[in-house]
């Protein structure tokens, strides 16, 4: 999709490190980088508020006079929506290639600190979503997708391609299968006899996939991998060498609204690189 790279700026250090990611995904992407900041009060009348207002808009004026500082040759600019910030970041996700946000750390149960702002917007943007740890950059390493052969989507290969390839990074992907359920239950020469056809068939599957990608980026390093365990757990541990961890969000409706899945659901609270989230039908 074509569009700018917009990010949700509040001033945090979790926002610092959002727009410190963004920037530098722009510029690779070759295209606008936009500064959001929402602010939901339509009115400054209560005491203080009017100083913290104007204290607001100077920090994203200044951050939005820093970055563009940089000189990166692609515009640099900051737009301030009354509306609470979930919402003005869903409606910007209607125009923009990508949405960046920012994420504090550890919490007490070692995993990151995912805000509700950030959880509604990965359930329900249109486009793809990266979250962004507070202090952790984007280490070296490759990018690390994801890929669910049940459902595979091209939005979320095409997220890691390009990905990848404006890094001039090496590229893994990654399916993890399990057998089904009740096995456990099997002799255990019928379990290897199962398993070894069923690992047949998930290899020809992914092998199957990969082929057009190739054509389509002869030379990127690409290695495919099937790995056996439950998704969120193999890419947890997969993504702590990872620079980047992409993984795909289905589109279906739900009874009660958007869904984000279990495996996105435990790489954004336990991941440390930054994770794009991909819409796909």
């Amino acid at each position: 999709m074509n569009g700018p790279v917009v990010v949700g700026f509040d001033g945090s250090p979790e926002s610092l490190a959002a727009t410190e990611w963004a920037v530098r995904e722009a510029q690779g992407r070759r295209c606008p980088l936009v500064l959001l900041r929402a602010w939901p009060w339509p009115t400054r009348d209560v005491v203080g508020s009017d100083e913290t207002y104007h204290r607001a808009m100077a920090q994203l004026a200044t951050r939005e006079a820093e970055l563009s500082a940089l000189g990166t040759g692609f515009p640099v600019t900051s737009s301030h929506v009354r509306a609470e910030p979930a919402e003005a970041l869903e409606e910007a996700g209607r125009r923009a290639a990508l949405l960046v946000l920012g994420s504090r750390g550890l919490g007490a149960v070692h995993g990151f600190l995912v805000g509700s702002v950030s959880q509604e917007v990965l359930r329900r943007a249109a486009c793809p979503v990266v979250l962004v740890r507070s202090g952790a950059g984007e280490p070296d390493g490759a990018v690390l997708v994801g890929l669910d052969l049940a459902h595979p989507a091209d939005e979320v290969l095409a997220f890691a391609f390009e990905a990848a390839a404006h890094r001039e990074a090496p590229l893994r992907i990654v399916h993890a299968w399990s057998p089904p359920a009740g096995s456990e239950y099997m002799a255990l020469d019928a379990i290897g006899g199962q398993e070894k056809d069923l690992s047949s068939i998930e290899r020809t599957r992914l092998a199957e996939v990969l082929p057009p990608w190739r054509a389509r980026y002869p030379h990127m390093d690409v290695t495919a991998s099937l790995v056996r365990g439950h998704a969120a757990a193999v890419l947890v541990d997969a993504a702590a060498t990872a620079r980047l961890l992409v993984v795909g969000r289905r589109t279906r409706r739900m009874p009660l609204g958007a869904h984000l899945g279990p495996v996105a659901h435990a790489v954004i609270h336990h991941v440390r690189c930054p994770v794009a989230v991909v819409p796909h039908g």
